[in-house]
């Protein structure tokens, strides 16, 4: 009946529900949603195709990027609904968080009623699954030769499998097989990792995306700069986020964000730069450090990603 079907078909036909499908060759990988897709194709490129017209950063997908121009538009349409609260958000996310430790809220949860349990689940999927190791029935059995292990799901059990089937190498001569998907891309990134010269300058890059802005912020000899369009105001700036913290401060006298550190007095009129300021009290405790270029006003995470761009 299926004889004729070509591979794409019979993807969509054992995976109903996943209709776009990775173009890349020797790649099966298939999702659900449009923005999912592009977000997987920055794993074979490298690249962050969505660029914001307002500042240099660039993301995976659509949905990012249209998040962040929430940061620029200042626009935050998630209100909070608690009776004499104020407070919106950008992100839906944010609004959550912000009910959760604020206002204590949790969101609706599924409890297991199992004596002396009393789990919570924010999923009914997640309480039905989690009942099966209170009764010891687990329906998905593991048909590998010698493997008799059991799941609640079938999605677990499709997990599972692929612990038998590992992700082996695709370099031709290379038998590495790697147990999971972490485990093989630090395999491809040490044995087989990539070397991408630039053909201006002697600079190496293991990646496109770090390849193509050292291009643009050292080698395209303009740099983009944004203009303060107040009245008799000269000033200019590489960055717009920059742009918009002069206009607020020095245009609009604005110091929303004070520090809650007690003794220190500062505060800032972007709510980034507060978190920014927040390394000076907690260096110890903040994962991610910012660092400045000297050549320019542009901020960096990771101190690596500026080494790499000078």
């Amino acid at each position: 009946k299926f004889c004729n079907e070509t591979s794409d078909e019979v993807d969509r036909r054992e995976h109903p529900n996943k209709h776009f499908i990775c173009s890349f060759a020797d790649c099966k990988a298939t999702f659900s949603k449009l923005w999912k897709l592009e977000a997987h194709y920055s794993r074979h490129t490298g690249l962050k195709p969505f660029a914001c017209g307002d500042c240099e950063k660039s993301f995976c997908t659509r949905y990012q990027l249209t998040r962040h121009h929430l940061s620029h538009s200042g626009e935050k349409p998630y209100l909070c609904s608690v009776s004499g609260c104020s407070d919106a958000f950008s992100t839906p996310g944010s609004l959550r968080n912000h009910a959760a430790h604020v206002h204590h809220q949790k969101e609706n949860s599924y409890v297991c009623n199992h004596q002396g349990c009393g789990k919570e689940f924010r999923k009914k999927k997640q309480l039905k699954f989690h009942i099966c190791e209170h009764t010891n029935e687990l329906p998905f059995e593991c048909d590998f030769e010698g493997c008799n292990d059991k799941f609640a799901s079938s999605k677990a059990l499709k997990r599972h499998w692929k612990m038998h089937k590992g992700y082996p190498c695709d370099e031709e001569y290379c038998n590495f097989k790697g147990k999971t998907w972490s485990e093989y891309q630090k395999h491809k990134k040490t044995a087989h990792r990539v070397t991408l010269p630039c053909d201006q300058c002697k600079k190496m890059f293991h990646n496109a995306w770090f390849l193509q802005k050292h291009k643009q912020s050292v080698h395209s000899g303009e740099r983009r700069m944004f203009k303060c369009i107040r009245e008799g105001c000269e000033k200019s700036y590489t960055t717009n986020f920059n742009l918009q913290n002069h206009i607020l401060v020095f245009h609009e006298g604005k110091h929303d964000f004070a520090c809650p550190f007690a003794g220190c007095g500062k505060a800032f009129a972007m709510e980034e730069s507060l978190k920014r300021h927040f390394v000076v009290h907690k260096p110890q405790k903040t994962k991610l450090q910012v660092n400045l270029c000297d050549g320019c006003s542009m901020c960096f995470l990771i101190h690596y990603i500026l080494e790499m761009l000078l």
